[in-house]
């Protein structure tokens, strides 16, 4: 399929190259479609998405929103159907398999919801965190502090001689964080790190991504469904129907006693075309459905309930 007109989603043409110029991450109007036997499946609807270097995002989203799908082609995983994604230098639409592997060893680092998938089990977690340095050619010297260095990072410097059975979830989880920071990547992505902890093990997991943030400068991307994780970072962006609807910007501000408070704003996300998705708890309040009312004002757009067409 082109990258021209799909079927049922109109012009898919990216915007100019102006956009997201200073993005590490540029999602412009991506669209994944799967097709099952005779079924068509439209995970990415023309999704917008800009991530600066050195930010660490959250993106939430009901099951079949289309997250998954976002860090799979992130990834280097999946392979987008139509519109433009780039990542740092790479262009994800154009790239070939070498390119593909070339990209995932040096650019990304992953770690999947399930500790399983994220390990080696017959390797220590200082081999699993070793090995993608023996793939990318690093030096033999180099490796030994590097592994350490990252393993007390994530706060499990005491599990290096481990196997991953002896060792719990949450640090399993930490080292796969080890791991995928083992290259030096420019952009981590996590699907649900913490799908399968208890909370305060989720904590600890939270936190070993907040150290791989601020402390070497990765561009973290996690998908959750904890709102205890979402709410600790200063961006999440939510997705709806393969769609961004909307975000919420966290800021701290500090009141006249001196004490710290944390200010969540919530806002829609408009794309090109005007299309906006009012939260449905927005909805719900003023039961707004089917057709509403606008009425332009000397500085907003005000959406009414259409009360006419109702009578």
């Amino acid at each position: 399929m082109s990258q021209g007109t799909l079927p049922g989603l109109g012009a898919a043409a990216p915007r100019a190259a102006e956009f997201g110029r200073d993005a590490l991450v540029v999602c412009d109007n991506l669209v994944r479609i799967y097709q099952t036997g005779s079924i068509e499946v439209q995970a990415l609807q023309g999704l917008d998405l800009l991530v600066d270097a050195g930010e660490m995002v959250a993106v939430v989203g009901a099951s079949g929103s289309g997250k998954s799908t976002l860090l799979a082609v992130l990834s280097g995983l999946d392979a987008p159907t139509a519109g433009r994604v780039r990542v740092g230098s790479w262009d994800l639409m154009a790239m070939s398999r070498r390119d593909q592997l070339a990209y995932r060893r040096s650019t990304v680092g992953f770690v999947w919801q399930q500790t399983a998938r994220n390990l080696v089990p017959y390797l220590t977690a200082a081999q699993n965190v070793a090995l993608p340095l023996v793939l990318a050619g690093s030096p033999r010297r180099a490796r030994p502090a590097r592994v350490a260095e990252l393993l007390e990072l994530v706060g499990v410097g005491h599990c290096a001689g481990r196997r991953p059975q002896e060792m719990s979830g949450g640090e399993q989880q930490r080292v796969a964080i080890a791991v995928a920071l083992a290259n030096a990547p420019q952009l981590v992505l996590a699907d649900e790190p913490t799908g399968e902890l208890d909370t305060a093990t989720s904590q600890q997991v939270f936190e070993a991504l907040r150290a791989a943030n601020r402390e070497l400068g990765a561009t973290v991307v996690v998908v959750t469904h904890d709102p205890t994780v979402s709410g600790q970072v200063e961006r999440t962006v939510a997705i709806r129907d393969g769609r961004t609807s909307s975000e919420v910007l966290r800021r701290t501000e500090v009141g006249a006693d001196g004490a710290h408070a944390v200010v969540a704003e919530e806002y829609a996300v408009m794309d090109r075309a005007g299309r906006v998705q009012i939260p449905a708890d927005h909805r719900a309040a003023l039961d707004l459905t089917r057709r509403v009312r606008l009425t332009l004002e000397a500085d907003a757009v005000s959406v009414r309930r259409d009360d006419g067409a109702r009578r």
